[in-house]
């Protein structure tokens, strides 16, 4: 167990920022500050707090200020040979919850929003709130954790988070290949992380252990010509939500070069993603709990959950 102990009198000071009144959204680092529109002008901006509260690595849990930086979380995380879902695009911790980006090894680290057991967040009226609970099995109540992630700080400003956190595996290796086709480069290896795809080249991320690895590699090898590369290509900056199936078919949209990742349905492009037609049933629903957890649209405002990515 370790690091920095901190009671809550930070979260409380914190809760006093926001206050009950006027509109406020949280500044990290702006990496992904672009998503779901710009915040509308004269908002207050207020920064969350910083550092590891209690890391339990027995236990595969890490509780952290929002404020705190990915990197930062991740060294700790390493030292002890573990790492979280977080994204690897630097930013902070309540910005990658906020967003509730995935990073491109989804298919090997988990979702960001499954990995959220604990969320403390400061509510429209200014209180701190505690949704779930700081161990891995927690399911009793409403899933208030899985509600706040991805919903770009619109019901609450996130203060605090405990995270699963899962082991580093003993060998990794990025390969890629030109002209190999991703659908059948995903089912010819038994569990990839990442499956990336730009049109040309295929990525593919193996983790395991190293007897495991390398004989994927070889799997690999007798279909395409792979090498072993650095790591994933550079990600464009706008992220598209799309059905899985349609990913191999983003070449025909005319969005500009892309990143797609085969099996997940996500899209890194250059260009953003056209506003699709809503469903009026998830409308409706969206609409209700804005109402209920922000009635005087003071969160962020001008920002939309569910805007291109």
């Amino acid at each position: 167990m370790s690091t920095l102990r901190v009671d809550d009198r930070e979260l409380l000071a914190f809760a006093e920022l926001v206050g009950a009144e006027g509109p406020v959204a949280v500044e990290g680092s702006r990496t992904r500050w672009h998503v779901g529109g710009a915040v509308a002008e004269g908002t207050t901006l207020v920064r969350a707090p910083v550092g590891i509260v209690e890391y339990r690595p027995e236990e595969m849990t890490v509780q952290v200020r929002a404020g705190t930086a990915v990197a930062d979380l991740h060294a700790e995380l390493a030292a002890r040979g573990q790492r979280s879902a977080l994204p690897e695009r630097g930013g902070t911790v309540g910005g990658a919850v906020a967003v509730g980006e995935n990073g491109v090894a989804v298919l090997g680290r988990g979702s960001v929003r499954t990995s959220v057991l604990q969320v403390r967040y400061v509510s429209a009226e200014g209180a701190l709130v505690t949704g779930g609970g700081p161990v891995v099995k927690n399911v009793s109540g409403f899933n208030l954790p899985k509600l706040i992630v991805g919903s770009l700080g619109t019901l609450g400003l996130v203060a605090e988070v405990v995270l699963r956190t899962n082991p580093v595996p003993a060998s990794g290796r990025w390969l890629a290949a030109q002209g190999a086709a991703p659908l059948a480069v995903r089912d010819a290896v038994l569990r990839p992380s990442a499956v990336l795809w730009d049109g040309v080249t295929t990525w593919v991320h193996l983790e395991g252990h190293r007897g495991d690895v390398d004989a994927e590699t070889r799997v690999l090898e007798r279909l395409a010509a792979f090498e072993a590369v650095d790591g994933p290509p550079p990600l464009p900056p706008h992220r598209w939500r799309l059905a899985p199936s349609e990913v191999v078919d983003f070449a025909t949209r005319g969005a500009g070069e892309f990143v797609g990742s085969i099996g997940v349905g996500t899209v890194w492009a250059d260009q953003p993603q056209p506003p699709g037609p809503a469903d009026p049933a998830a409308a409706i629903v969206s609409q209700r709990m804005k109402e209920r957890f922000d009635p005087t649209n003071r969160l962020n405002p001008g920002r939309r959950p569910g805007w291109t990515r």
